[in-house]
């Protein structure tokens, strides 16, 4: 395996500022926003659309410091009733599966996406409850009229541009579950993988390892997130765990996100990197920093040297012993 990181946290830095950074941190592989969310800071997309030379030189940069890219990440939400912001969002990601296939960076992570509850609504709805019984009708329309019908377009397009996608299992979107990812791949295209992050199955009640096994049994991790989680019982008491109050309000907060390390032990780690190598994911576990308790050069740091202690890099021995 290898250490990476999703640079979006070093904004403030032009492209060879943070890749100096990053290197000399001791990462060996770079995510890069490439739109949505993320933005593109480090990465002008359409700049390299264009220009071979352009990319060529681009990926000096990257390879002339010993880096490889893991993946480009675009999140947004391309089924979003705000019909702007879903073009935009299927833009960016169009753009980034063009350009992932042009460049030899083999995966694309972004979010499923979430729909409104019908084609006049306004604003996304995310149904978490089957009853009352409207709420699972609205959550049948949005897979059988927005989610499926949109996946499969794009699956077929990532098919043929060799290229994987990796979508983050993030609570507000409709897929946030082993459950959801599998249900979309299966009607999708086997192109569709998940960009696994513990950071947001913690908080949902989801054990890492288990969910591990699930996907990777059926070899469905594309790319992987080191992000942590902090869960706060005495504010689950009080609050539940969908918590709507803002991520700043970390003392009355029922969970918070946190460095590798600082929510759950580096034993828990240790068994999820053990999981990955176990069940077939032997790629880049990539560092998202969104610590509200430390400033990023700490958080960084602190997973770094973290995730050094835990991630297994060579290939296994043969076992002499047997």
């Amino acid at each position: 395996m290898k250490l990476g990181v999703f640079t979006v946290l070093f904004a403030d830095k032009n492209v060879d500022e943070m890749l100096d950074y990053v290197q000399q941190a001791g990462v060996e592989a770079v995510e890069i926003g490439t739109g949505g969310y993320p933005g593109q800071q480090h990465c002008p997309v359409d700049e390299l659309l264009e220009s071979e030379e352009k990319r060529v030189e681009f990926m000096e940069k990257v390879t002339s410091r010993g880096l490889t890219i893991s993946a480009f990440s675009c999140h947004g939400n391309p089924i979003s009733p705000d019909k702007a912001f879903a073009e935009q969002s299927n833009r960016d990601l169009e753009k980034s599966i063009e350009l992932a296939s042009l460049m030899n960076v083999p995966v694309v992570n972004c979010f499923s996406g979430v729909a409104g509850d019908s084609e006049t609504s306004q604003y996304p709805n995310w149904p978490v409850a089957p009853w009352p019984n409207e709420y699972g009708d609205i959550l049948t329309w949005q897979w059988e009229q927005k989610l499926i019908p949109y996946w499969k377009r794009i699956g077929e397009l990532a098919e043929k541009r060799g290229v994987k996608i990796g979508l983050e299992l993030h609570g507000g979107f409709l897929v946030h579950t082993p459950y959801t990812l599998l249900k979309l791949r299966e009607e999708t295209s086997p192109a569709i993988g998940a960009n696994l992050d513990p950071s947001h199955l913690w908080w949902q009640g989801i054990d890492p390892v288990a969910a591990i096994k699930i996907l990777g049994k059926e070899g469905a991790i594309h790319h992987f997130h080191a992000k942590d989680t902090y869960i706060d019982q005495d504010n689950v008491n009080m609050y539940g765990l969908t918590d709507m109050q803002p991520y700043g309000n970390v003392q009355t907060r029922a969970w918070s996100f946190r460095s590798v390390g600082c929510g759950h032990s580096l034993q828990e780690w240790s068994d999820m990197v053990s999981a990955l190598r176990t069940y077939g994911y032997d790629y880049v576990v990539s560092i998202e920093h969104e610590d509200p308790l430390m400033s990023i050069e700490e958080g960084f740091a602190r997973a770094v040297t973290n995730l050094k202690s835990v991630i297994i890099k060579d290939q296994p021995a043969a076992m002499w012993w047997v």
